[in-house]
């Protein structure tokens, strides 16, 4: 596969050559060079790393179909309550809302995913099975990791670890956890059985953390202890976390350092309450990865949500009140690299604000090309005219899969 014209990054005109799904060479751009085999005309737009989202709910999407008002309640407990008594009323299954939503992603951009599949006693497998067959469907064009998600905790009801294990069996790759204090009200149990699934089926872990202040810190401090006595540095994530930020700087600071130390991962949505998060630059800074995902999509939680990565780099920086190009640039990095570092067999973390990651000899040939003057333009702007690469082959052009 030989791409023309494009500028990795808005630098010079380049020519990229990618053979067994890596990239082979690149070279400053040839208008005369003679081309045989699969060629892409990039036409003088950017390449960049495709997206990774991260943190995102297949299992409950409503996009491609009619949309309906908003009937969720306050808090956790009530949204998933909201979605228990609606889920079954859509008028496609899972597995076709869910694939159906996973190659608008790709589309766009995405060749990168952590799913979340809900467990509870309620769907059984039901929601694990419709993400795992969306999976099966987009094979070749995109990377799914799944997650067994206790989305109404492990305890309320009956069986949802048994079922958890089922899952984990059954292909999904990784263990989720949710609010250990104020879902269970039993941390120390809660994280026993999480800890204890990753350990039997030798899984990362990704927690929802929506506990506030002091409470999310005290259930953060149980999960590093619990890494660092069962040796489990860089196998996990936690999810939101968008209160830690609003304690004093001195725990902000510890949470940081011991966040680096033991690699602990974290993944945002970009919340309307970014500014109560710990901060993404010094995230950055310090080596701890962080990456982004789109959360539940226009479903029974919320209305928001399209399918688009581009579109929540844009948030990612507009609720960090970023400006500065360099900053904007450093969404798209934590969009891309910085997701794909989170997954499993991922690349090195971004280090600084500056890193600009991919396309150099060796890398992956997952890219986006994408109208834009600038990178930081190209976000603003959020151009329709976009062809996707998965492992070296064209997998989406211009808002419409191929093959």
């Amino acid at each position: 596969m030989l791409i023309t014209d494009v500028r990795p990054w808005g630098g010079e005109p380049c020519d990229i050559e990618i053979k067994d799904g890596v990239i082979a060479a690149i070279t400053p751009h040839d208008p005369a060079r003679v081309v045989t085999g699969d060629t892409v005309d990039g036409r003088g737009r950017l390449a960049l790393p495709s997206f990774s989202d991260v943190h995102c709910h297949l299992d409950s999407t409503r996009i491609g179909l009619p949309f309906r008002p908003h009937t969720g309640k306050p808090g956790v407990w009530g949204m998933t309550m909201n979605d228990r008594a609606h889920w079954r009323e859509d008028e496609w299954s899972v597995a076709e809302r869910a694939t159906y939503t996973l190659g608008r992603m790709i589309e766009r951009g995405t060749t990168r995913v952590r799913s979340y599949a809900q467990i509870d006693a309620d769907c059984g497998l039901e929601r694990f099975e419709g993400v795992l067959a969306a999976k099966e469907a987009h094979a070749g064009r995109c990377e799914v990791e799944i997650m067994a998600f206790p989305q109404a905790g492990l305890f309320k009801e009956k069986g949802v670890p048994e079922l958890m294990d089922q899952a984990l069996a059954s292909g999904a790759a990784v263990v989720g956890g949710i609010d250990p204090c104020t879902l269970d009200r039993d941390p120390v149990r809660h994280l026993d059985v999480v800890f204890g699934l990753a350990e039997r089926h030798q899984a990362p872990i990704d927690i929802h953390l929506h506990e506030p202040g002091a409470l999310g810190v005290f259930s953060v401090d149980l999960i590093l202890e619990r890494v660092r006595a069962l040796g489990m540095a860089g196998q996990v994530t936690l999810s939101h976390a968008y209160e830690l930020g609003t304690v004093d700087e001195a725990t902000t600071r510890r949470l940081i350092e011991e966040f680096a130390e033991l690699d602990i991962a974290m993944a945002t949505i970009a919340p309307a309450q970014q500014q109560h998060a710990l901060p993404l630059a010094q995230l950055t800074a310090a080596g701890v990865r962080v990456g982004l995902g789109e959360d539940g999509q226009r479903d029974f939680w919320s209305p928001y949500g399209n399918g688009d990565m581009l579109d929540r780099t844009w948030q990612l920086a507009f609720t960090n009140r970023y400006r500065a190009d360099e900053l904007i640039e450093h969404c798209v990095a934590v969009a891309s690299r910085g997701g794909h570092s989170i997954l499993q067999g991922g690349p090195e973390r971004l280090t600084s604000v500056a890193d600009r990651p991919g396309l150099a000899v060796g890398d992956e040939g997952d890219l986006l090309l994408v109208e834009g003057e600038t990178v930081a333009s190209a976000v603003m702007d959020r151009s329709d005219d976009r062809t996707v690469l998965h492992a070296g082959r064209v997998v989406a052009d211009g808002l419409e899969l191929v093959g």
